[in-house]
């Protein structure tokens, strides 16, 4: 059985054309506070930060405290961190999760796509996993067009299955095999 720990620690960083994923760091706190202040960037994830003391905390008490698996998105141009992208690895039964959140200056450009295709990559490459999935707000269609171009597959809408906002919403499940994968 590989380490699932080891391998992750060395894959910490990792980059494409235009973005790097890296660990978050306290110094990406004001690009985080850019999105994570914004209502509509958070709207669908969880409650817009009011002061940059909640990101750093955020930052500190989350993103480090327990970094494998999250990674901060940035921009090789200018070395802009524009979102993050998390990896949490299930080795039960040799699946992942994905999540992510990309400030909404940067929707529509393909940059969480990129992203995602470094985890699908480290998933079934370097993990040799067996699925990946994710779930998002039914609400939030944009990020089922990511799992779309990353080739995944609808599972179904659970209803009432998640709470935002302290409102329960529906979550849409999508996930993507290793032999999806590599075809």
């Amino acid at each position: 059985m590989k380490n699932i720990n080891f391998l992750m620690v060395k894959h910490s960083q990792m980059e494409s054309e235009r973005i790097i994923l890296r660990p978050v760091l306290l110094d990406d706190a004001e690009d985080m506070y850019e999105y994570t202040s914004d209502e509509e960037t958070t709207r669908f994830i969880y409650a817009q930060h009011t002061d940059i003391n909640q990101t750093k905390n955020l930052i500190a008490n989350y993103f480090m405290k327990e970094p494998i698996g999250k990674y901060a998105i940035l921009l090789k141009e200018c070395n802009k961190m524009i979102g993050t992208i998390e990896f949490r690895v299930h080795e039960y039964n040799k699946s992942g999760e994905l999540g992510y959140t990309l400030n909404r200056h940067f929707w529509g450009k393909g940059y969480m796509t990129e992203a995602g295709n470094l985890i699908l990559d480290l998933a079934f490459n370097t993990l040799d996993l067996e699925r990946v999935f994710a779930e998002y707000d039914v609400r939030n269609s944009a990020s089922g067009k990511v799992l779309n171009r990353l080739g995944m597959t609808y599972e179904g809408t659970r209803r009432r299955n998640h709470m935002v906002k302290g409102v329960l919403t529906d979550s849409v499940h999508y996930s993507i095999l290793k032999e999806e994968y590599v075809k």
